[in-house]
C-alpha cells in the first residue's frame, strides 16, 4: 500500500459516520450552524475590561491605563523607559498621541525595507478592537494602524485600545464587527514559540515586547 492510499484510507475512516446527506457535491454550499455561545458568562463593561487586562498580562503583554488627557505623556514615558530614539508612525495615527515624545518619527512607507524596519526602536499604533476572553488585539490595516509588517518587524510595539468602545467579550462578537476583507492581524501577547525543546523564545516572528495602553475615563 502506498502512502497516498494510507492517507486516503484514514480520510475515509474519519468520514465513515458522516450522514449521506452531507456527502453530496452541494453540501459545502450549506450554511454551517453557529449555535455556540456568543460569550461565556455575563459581565458588566467594567468586568469585561478587567478580563481583557488580566488576559493580556497573562500573555506577557505589559498593560498600562490612562485617561485620554494623559495618553501623550503615557506614551512618551513608555518610549523614554525603553530608550527608544526612533518610533514608527502610521499615516493616520493621531499626532497628539506623540506630541510629548522626543523620539524621531519614522513614517510608514511602502518603500521601507525589512532592514530599515528592523532598525526602528518602537512602533505605535491604534487597533480595530480587543477581545477580552482571549486577551487578543486585532489590527485591520486602517490608517491609524498601518501596514501589517510594521507591527511584525520592529521589536517593540505600543498599541492603544480605546475603552470601552473597542473592547468586546468574545471572538464571535469580534467577528460581527470586523470586515473580513481587511488584512486582519490577531495578536495575543508578544511573539513567542515553544517549538524547540519546549523552551519559550520571544520575538521569533514579531515584536519581543508588546505594551497595551487602555485609554478611557
Amino acid at each position: 500500500m502506498s502512502s497516498r492510499e494510507r492517507i486516503l484510507g484514514r480520510v475515509r475512516r474519519a468520514l465513515a459516520d458522516v450522514p449521506a446527506t452531507e456527502r453530496d457535491d452541494t453540501s459545502y454550499e450549506r450554511a454551517v450552524p453557529r449555535d455556540y455561545l456568543r460569550e461565556h458568562g455575563s459581565r458588566s463593561v467594567a468586568e469585561t475590561v478587567e478580563l481583557l487586562a488580566e488576559n493580556l498580562a497573562d500573555y506577557r503583554a505589559i498593560v498600562h491605563r490612562c485617561t485620554p488627557a494623559d495618553l501623550a505623556a503615557t506614551i512618551s514615558g513608555m518610549l523614554a523607559a525603553r530608550g527608544a530614539k526612533t518610533v514608527l508612525v502610521p499615516s493616520g495615527l493621531d499626532s497628539e498621541w506623540l506630541a510629548a515624545a522626543d523620539a524621531e518619527r519614522i513614517a510608514d512607507r511602502a518603500e521601507s525595507t525589512p532592514d530599515e524596519l528592523d532598525r526602528v526602536d518602537s512602533v505605535v499604533t491604534a487597533c480595530a478592537l480587543a477581545v477580552a476572553e482571549t486577551g487578543t488585539i486585532v489590527l485591520d490595516g486602517s490608517p491609524d494602524q498601518g501596514r501589517r509588517r510594521i507591527t511584525l518587524v520592529p521589536d517593540h510595539h505600543i498599541c492603544v485600545v480605546r475603552v470601552p468602545e473597542q473592547v468586546v467579550s468574545s471572538v464571535p462578537q469580534a467577528l460581527e464587527r470586523l470586515d473580513p476583507t481587511r488584512p486582519l492581524t490577531w495578536i495575543s501577547g508578544p511573539s513567542a514559540t515553544s517549538d524547540i525543546e519546549l523552551d519559550r523564545v520571544e520575538g521569533v516572528h514579531g515584536p519581543r515586547t508588546l505594551e497595551v495602553v487602555l485609554v478611557g475615563d
